[in-house]
């Protein structure tokens, strides 16, 4: 079918006339619009990907002209036996749940109930492998009842009907070899309006692409496998996928948690798009900070090889917050939980508690993390942050820091920093960059965003893994030089201020000392004048009517 890049303008076009139907049947901008959208485009992944394993298992099937007509030609015990010999990360579909057999049954009364109760027998059948669960254990299902959110009863039928139609004639067979390069851009085309600071309290925002690889490339400077990579405030899972790919899917196990139903759903979809299905069972949705659900069988909590997050950086969590401050919690919040402010609680600093958490929450001789953080965060006198860094120097696990250029977020004006976060590295040479000037700066609808350069990505993490000063950009330091100056993380701070010398002779110097002489001469005999001419004047005034 072409290229890549025109398979991925034929996909967007398919989710464009997904939206565009949705906006027909009065759902544009409508709450649920997002959950038909990515659950349609779900059941269509998972039908194209059962189509691909099936015809890498069966070569009958793969040589047939008719792969539908020869896979129903099998009988039910051989049908079951093929079934068996799927990767257990696949969905398992009856013969009833392929999309072309949706597409024969238009014609029937009442076809939305049988659209509907197509998906959820898809989700009922599949609920050990895809199914997330909430922190009280129960299940999150695959899909809804979809022409449920249909208002009109009447408009239901044709709405499904015009959905099988869009999707019956599009696949994505042969652009499973892709994994991670294709799949990554489309999901994040497909849920470019539903991931936006109009969310509500617990709005998602999506972290650009240059920053989660950055993220990820530093903090994986070596090949490993059979790791845990954590996400305590997941989103939709852009760090944890940039994480993974760098890694390799095969050789980690994603967890994560997020109070957020739509960003667990969504996370969801980006896993399974990711060749990350295994991971699956371990996304909860639920409070990590109140009620953390990654637990070892002792019931401690759980610890982690690596740990990203971009977490929200202030928010009103005054609700829970006296229970945060418990014995059991003393180890885990150990620089303390912010006060309930008597006004605008909404700007309560969350950010600093899921920075504790994720420190509490790595492995113990070889843990790294990376956390997007306010970079007043890193130059802070006084209070929680300040003691937090005092933590990572004391305990030696500090890695780095780079802030980046204003608006590199489109949704939010505040400037952030990377925290780097690293066990291992208990010699010091920590890297402080300041890359606040690098980035184009583009307009991103009615937001200013400021965007790296590929060029820009790749020099920052070179430097960082090479431990090497630029001027004006980077330097390296040691734990004592941080004590040194406060605990400050600010590169800025750590710049040496250069002083030029230029060799010049005796007489060079009188003349330039002379002609200095000659000004100041000058200057002080004008203001002699001006301050003769000031008192003239003040003498001729006189007091009268």
């Amino acid at each position: 079918m072409g290229t890549e890049q025109e398979f991925i303008k034929q996909t967007k076009e398919l989710i464009d006339s997904l939206k565009s139907i949705c906006s027909q049947n009065g759902l544009g901008n409508d709450g649920n619009e997002y959950k038909i959208i990515t659950q349609l485009f779900l059941y269509k992944f998972l039908n194209d990907k059962f189509v691909y394993e099936i015809k890498l298992i069966d070569k009958k099937i793969a040589d047939s002209e008719n792969w539908e007509e020869t896979l129903n030609s099998y009988s039910d015990d051989d049908y079951e036996l093929l079934l068996m010999e799927l990767p257990p990360a696949s969905a398992r579909l009856k013969r009833n749940h392929f999309l072309s057999y949706l597409h024969n049954q238009q014609n029937k009364s009442d076809f939305h109930t049988i659209f509907d109760t197509t998906l959820i027998d898809i989700g009922a059948y599949n609920s050990n492998v895809f199914s997330i669960k909430t922190d009280d254990e129960s299940k999150v299902v695959l899909f809804d009842e979809l022409s449920q959110f249909i208002t009109n009863p009447s408009s239901r039928d044709g709405f499904c009907k015009s959905i099988v139609n869009q999707l019956v004639n599009f696949s994505f067979e042969h652009m499973f070899s892709q994994k991670y390069d294709f799949f990554a851009t489309i999901f994040e085309y497909l849920i470019k309006d539903y991931n936006t600071n109009g969310g509500g309290k617990y709005a998602e925002y999506y972290t650009p692409h240059s920053v989660a690889k950055i993220m990820a490339n530093i903090l994986v400077d070596k090949k490993v496998s059979n790791v845990k990579c954590y996400d305590p405030s997941a989103g939709c899972g852009t760090l944890l996928m940039n994480l993974a790919h760098k890694i390799g899917e095969d050789k980690c196990s994603i967890f994560s948690q997020d109070i957020s139903q739509k960003s667990s759903n969504m996370l969801r979809l980006n896993l399974t798009l990711n060749n990350l299905v295994h991971s699956i069972p371990n996304i909860i949705q639920g409070n990590t900070l109140s009620k953390p659900h990654h637990r070892e069988k002792d019931e401690s909590l759980m610890k982690f090889d690596y740990i990203v997050s971009n977490p929200p950086f202030k928010l009103d969590f005054s609700k829970f917050r006296n229970d945060l401050e418990s014995k059991s919690n003393t180890e885990r919040f150990f620089a303390g939980i912010p006060k309930i402010p008597k006004a605008k609680k909404e700007t309560m600093a969350i950010y600093l508690m899921f920075i504790q958490h994720i420190i509490f929450s790595l492995s113990e001789n070889n843990g790294k993390a990376a956390v997007v953080v306010p970079t007043g965060f890193i130059t802070a006198q006084s209070g929680i942050p300040k003691k937090i860094r005092e933590r990572l120097i004391e305990k030696r696990m500090l890695k780095g820091v780079v802030s980046m250029p204003s608006n590199i977020f489109a949704t939010t004006g505040t400037n952030v920093s990377v925290l780097f976060i690293d066990k291992e590295n208990t010699d010091g040479g920590i890297v402080l960059m300041d890359a606040s000037n690098f980035g184009t700066k583009v307009k991103e609808g009615k937001n200013q965003k400021t965007v790296l350069s590929p060029e820009e990505e790749d020099l920052i993490i070179d430097l960082f893994h090479k431990k090497e000063p630029k001027e004006d950009l980077s330097v390296v330091v040691s734990y004592e030089d941080i004590k040194e100056k406060n605990y400050s993380f600010s590169a800025g701070q750590y710049f040496e201020i250069k002083i030029e010398y230029t060799d010049i002779t005796n007489e060079e110097f009188e003349f330039k000392i002379n002609n200095f002489k000659t000004k100041l001469d000058a200057l002080f005999d004008e203001s002699k004048s001006v301050e003769s001419d000031l008192k003239n004047q003040l003498e001729k005034l006189k007091y009268g009517k």
